[in-house]
């Protein structure tokens, strides 16, 4: 079929980079830690692929004639956001670092949103996890109306709200508003997320609606390389809001890694010569985040079960790479993302794997799918197609 999948498993870290103590990572260890936590993690098929050849993960053992080829990745660009995760995938040094908000938003800026939202006031305004942040302030948000506003260690805006409060086209609007025309330069926010939640007092619960307003690249991604010259370019999940539906022909929304692995699974069939761009969410948002490392080994069980169905109906013309974005280590007293090494398996099928090594960039992943289909390209980082 001649498809090419990058398969990313949101914050599913393996090792703290070297520079991790700047963003106060120091024995961030995703998998490993979570392994140790549970007792051992059970994922034969990953396994096979080589995931315990990439590091020591209890429960995972190394494979002498592992199914594909394995090692891990550094990230350059500055951060251990998202936005920048995916952006280095697809073939970009990010050289800027985002705006953060360590304090909270500024009033000028919080005027400036009050003012061109049309909203009368605002709650939070503070570093916060968003499902703390909803217990918090969700009372108070039902008898006021206020958007409930707040950030965490990555470059976001954040504006929850009760869907029966705010209607979530309104909130959608709040967030483009804020998108376009309160953040803008020199300002540089790498996303504005809208939170719709629902339920009632002590028992708001966050909905699977939310939506992400990203910046632009900055500069030709994998994606707008390939759609340019002909390829069907396909984003499943979060990759739409994260390039700003740049260079995506085919845009397939999804509300979890159920959705994500059936749309996976269709695409080994629906289409030809084809980029393939998916992130898993889950794992980020309902387990990291939450410090809860039995659901993520349960989330990773899932997809290591979803493996075989989805890899024996691919050919000798098709490659799979399965990565992470960026760590989210949930056995860490922190809530937010950790600065690590990526995984980094590469499957074809009757291929023998071969150790790839740790590689100097998540941009190496872009580099390769350009070069698997020929297309001329200045994408940063090395190729592995031919190793």
């Amino acid at each position: 079929m001649k498809n090419f999948f990058i398969i990313v498993l949101d914050g599913v870290g393996i090792g703290e980079l070297p520079d991790a103590d700047k963003y106060g990572d120091e024995g961030s260890n995703t998998l490993c830690n979570i392994a140790r936590s549970v007792g051992g993690l059970n994922l034969s098929n990953l396994e096979k692929l080589g995931l315990g050849n990439i590091a020591d993960i209890k429960g995972v053992n190394k494979i002498e004639k592992p199914l594909a080829s394995f090692g891990k990745l550094a990230e350059i660009s500055k951060g251990k956001d998202s936005t920048t995760g995916h952006w280095e995938i697809s073939g970009l040094f990010v050289d800027t670092d985002f705006t953060y908000f360590p304090d909270g938003f500024p009033e000028h800026i919080i005027n400036k949103f009050l003012r061109l939202t049309g909203s009368k006031g605002v709650l939070g305004n503070k570093t916060a996890s968003g499902t703390e942040i909803i217990k918090e302030l969700g009372d108070e948000h039902v008898r006021t109306g206020y958007p409930i506003v707040y950030t965490s260690a990555d470059s976001v805006f954040q504006i929850a709200a009760h869907e029966e409060v705010i209607p979530l086209d309104r909130l959608y609007e709040i967030c483009k508003i804020t998108r376009d025309e309160v953040l803008v330069p020199p300002l540089l926010v790498g996303r504005v997320i809208a939170r719709p939640f629902t339920g009632a007092s002590g028992n708001y619960t966050r909905t699977t609606n939310r939506r992400d307003f990203s910046l632009d690249p900055p500069s030709e991604t994998i994606l707008d390389l390939l759609n340019k010259n002909g390829i069907t370019t396909v984003a499943v999940g979060k990759v739409n809001d994260l390039f700003n539906y740049r260079g995506i022909e085919i845009k397939e929304k999804t509300k979890s890694n159920s959705e994500g692995c059936s749309k996976l699974l269709e695409y080994t069939s629906a289409t030809n010569n084809s980029f393939i761009f998916a992130n898993l969410v889950d794992f980020d948002v309902y387990f990291g985040h939450r410090n809860d490392p039995a659901g993520f080994a349960g989330a990773l069980k899932d997809f290591d079960d979803f493996l075989p169905s989805f890899l024996e109906k691919l050919d000798e013309t098709d490659a799979v790479i399965i990565t992470a974005d960026h760590g989210n280590d949930p056995t860490t007293p922190s809530t937010d993302h950790s600065r690590e090494y990526t995984p980094l398996l590469y499957f074809r099928k009757g291929k023998q794997g071969i150790n790839l090594g740790t590689r100097k960039t998540f941009s190496d992943i872009g580099k390769t799918a350009a070069d698997y289909f020929k297309i001329q390209n200045s994408l940063k980082g090395i190729s592995f197609l031919n190793n």
